[in-house]
């Protein structure tokens, strides 16, 4: 009777891990119905977004320093804006960019592996990933709260605040650990969309 209660003690945890793992698997599961999976594609999607606009900044400020050189007139600034805006469309793009499997990828040994191999090959990379991703948000989000602390100032003609441009920065890095995450438990559960073979343009 003992043995019997100690075998049912011991299966519940091992029941309750079970189901904890499906329900993470679950939410993070890459299908359009769930409510975590449309929070997060629209958490990237509108980086994307945003990017975008700060493309549109780029153009927008060497359009003005051309027409401003033509013209006879100076607006100070434009350089730095441009400078501002192209960083902040490189950062906060490459979370958009890596959901949708556009950041080159060195496939040598990945593409000669199958089955567990390739998917231990993946795990390991993109825990890799994570931690470098994880450093880089750390590290950026430092970075703009000690500019925001001290007042540090663009040395330009600008005089912009630093942390306003580097907050950028910070939210494409934060929201890149956030994906990399994502595709993290998706590759666990096996619920990862991967590189197809034909898809050669994004593979070196």
């Amino acid at each position: 009777m003992s043995s019997q209660n100690t075998g049912t003690t011991t299966a519940a945890p091992d029941a309750r891990r079970e189901g904890d793992r499906a329900l993470l698997g679950a939410a993070f599961t890459d299908n359009d119905g769930t409510p975590l999976r449309r929070l997060l594609d629209f958490l990237y999607d509108g980086a994307g977004w945003l990017a975008a606009l700060a493309m549109i900044g780029v153009l927008l400020m060497v359009l003005l320093s051309v027409v401003s050189r033509q013209f006879g007139f100076h607006v100070p600034g434009t350089d730095a804006y441009a400078g501002f805006s192209m960083a902040a469309a490189g950062f906060l793009a490459l979370a958009h960019t890596l959901k949708h499997n556009e950041h080159i990828r060195v496939t040598l040994i990945l593409g000669r592996l199958q089955g567990r191999a390739k998917h231990a090959l993946e795990m390991w990379a993109l825990t890799a990933a994570v931690l470098l991703a994880g450093l880089l948000a750390l590290y950026s989000v430092r970075l703009a709260w000690v500019s925001h602390s001290i007042n540090d100032m663009s040395t330009s003609s600008d005089a912009t605040p630093l942390w306003i441009p580097q907050t950028a920065m910070a939210i494409g890095t934060v929201i890149l650990l956030v994906a990399f995450i994502d595709e993290w438990v998706l590759e666990l559960h096996g619920e990862r969309k991967v590189i197809e073979s034909d898809e050669a343009l994004h593979n070196e």
